[in-house]
């Protein structure tokens, strides 16, 4: 076997699940039980179908992880419209709010999506290794770091929510925001916990049953926001509270599933909990970068508000908030790609089958570009009966015209969104969180707010050059990000023997 380049003995890549056992003696997920049983599994505890899945063709692992997942993100997108559908009633101005607050409960989600990106790789990278040890140890360590990063995100939110959204410029819509945002960030440990414990299902090549809870959580928002906003007559804090009870029975049910029945391949025993320095440092080398990566689109939108309040008005803000909501349900089948390239591309370095990391994201990115092509068309042509849905109260009807313009814009950069984001997902799984960082960072902070103040200011194109701004920050960043990781494999190929995995070799 040849000797591993440096790079790969990082704890973010392959040493957090290529080390030694605790106890010094070399783990026995290279030997089967005397039992025939799966090598790391505990005694009795069979591989789940999940985990075959994840161990299995690449190509296959990719479509059978990807489609439930592309069906739950696409219902929960669906769910997202509904809510600003019912939201858009109470007027622009109510629609302008969601748009203040939106930033804000995106850094939640970015941190609980971050660390569950993190753990989920974590414990991906562990199953390819077969150290099922390993990856129980991840998830006791995912779920405690998320506990306290929920005290840490909701004291200081909830407490100063009514300065927060006078600094952002919310103006008229202070009132409004703060009502709405006050409820979700009361709400946090739902929402950190249903993206953490979706994280380690999906990590655990159960995407299945993760699917199922998205659903579930999406289907009853749908029902929930009407009853909530007009017929309880709570406004634009219904929407909240029944986005938080929602999620509420959607967390039920996971935690069902992993702390009690405990039919998951993964096992918590929080009894002998110690942290571990390795086992954090292993988490958090894409954990912290994941969650930096989707913390940078919420300065992002913050700063887009700014730009676009300066060349239009608070119904610019509703505008680009909406037409994004919509832009979301565009690229869902993507998200649900990037979800199965993390856990295949991760269990197939720990396995050290680069060959098979190298499928994993050429296929998926092959997918994802067919896919993006036939929603670019598709919302292009539709462009008008969509904004139509938003624009049904008599306060919102003026914006029709603008939010039909900036939906035909968006979609240009549909298919180049496959380039970086499945690339990005291929660097997260692999333990490489740094350099997925920085590739978004590049097209999140630099990228799109200087080409949107190009168009918008220099050269004088108002609120439509801060659309073209988004497409063209975008589709460079995601150009970008992709042959960077294809230097990145082509690299590792070169360096070792394709197609050996860890077994085979040693």
């Amino acid at each position: 076997m040849k000797t591993r380049p440096s790079e790969y003995t990082d704890s973010g890549s392959l040493s957090g699940s290529l080390s030694s056992s605790p106890s010094g003696s070399p783990p026995d997920r290279f030997s089967s039980s005397p039992e025939g049983k799966p090598a790391g599994s505990p005694s009795g505890k069979n591989e789940t179908r999940g985990v075959q899945i994840l161990q299995g063709d690449p190509k296959k692992a990719i479509i059978k992880l990807a489609v439930p997942m592309m069906v739950a993100m696409s219902v929960q997108t669906i769910y997202q419209l509904v809510d600003t559908y019912w939201v858009s009633g109470l007027g622009s101005d109510a629609l302008a709010a969601m748009g203040f607050v939106f930033p804000f409960f995106f850094i939640s989600m970015a941190l609980s999506n971050g660390l569950g990106i993190g753990g989920g790789a974590a414990i991906s990278r562990r199953i390819g290794a077969r150290d099922k040890a390993g990856a129980d140890n991840v998830a006791v360590h995912t779920i405690i770091i998320m506990l306290l990063l929920v005290l840490a995100f909701t004291l200081p939110f909830y407490a100063f929510a009514p300065q927060i959204f006078t600094l952002v410029g919310a103006g008229k819509t202070t009132g409004l925001a703060v009502a709405y945002a006050r409820v979700i960030f009361l709400g946090s440990l739902v929402v950190f916990f249903t993206n953490v414990a979706n994280s380690i299902l999906r990590a655990e090549g159960d995407s299945k049953r993760a699917m199922q809870a998205m659903i579930l959580g999406a289907v009853l928002n749908i029902i929930l926001d009407p009853i909530f906003i007009y017929t309880f007559d709570m406004g634009i804090a219904g929407a909240a509270w029944a986005t938080l009870l929602s999620l509420g029975i959607s967390s039920l049910m996971m935690l069902n599933w992993l702390f009690f029945r405990k039919d998951t391949f993964v096992s918590f025993n929080f009894k002998d909990f110690s942290f571990g320095k390795d086992i954090i440092k292993d988490i958090f080398n894409v954990a912290i970068p994941a969650s930096a990566q989707q913390l940078s689109m919420s300065l992002t939108m913050l700063v887009m508000n700014l730009i676009i309040v300066a060349v239009s008005s608070t119904d610019g803000v509703a505008i680009y908030s909406t037409g994004w909501r919509v832009a979301t349900i565009a690229i869902a089948p993507l998200v649900g790609i990037a979800t199965a390239v993390i856990s295949v591309s991760g269990a197939a370095f720990g396995a050290r089958d680069f060959e098979k990391a190298e499928k994993a994201h050429t296929y998926a990115t092959k997918l994802g570009l067919l896919i993006e092509s036939g929603v670019a068309a598709f919302t292009f042509i539709l462009a008008p009966q969509i904004a139509a849905i938003f624009t049904q109260a008599e306060e919102a009807a003026h914006i029709a015209p603008d939010l039909t313009h900036f939906l035909r814009v968006i979609c240009v950069f549909y298919p180049t969104v496959s380039l970086g984001m499945l690339s990005t997902s291929f660097f997260q799984g692999v333990g490489k969180g740094v350099n997925a960082f920085v590739a978004n960072l590049l097209r999140t902070i630099v990228l799109t707010p200087l080409f949107a103040a190009l168009f918008a200011f220099n050269l004088e194109m108002g609120q439509v050059g801060a659309w073209w701004g988004i497409v063209a920050g975008n589709a460079i960043g995601a150009g970008v990000t992709f042959i960077w990781a294809r230097l990145y494999l082509n690299g590792i190929l070169k360096a070792e023997s394709p197609g050996r995995p860890l077994e085979q070799s040693a």
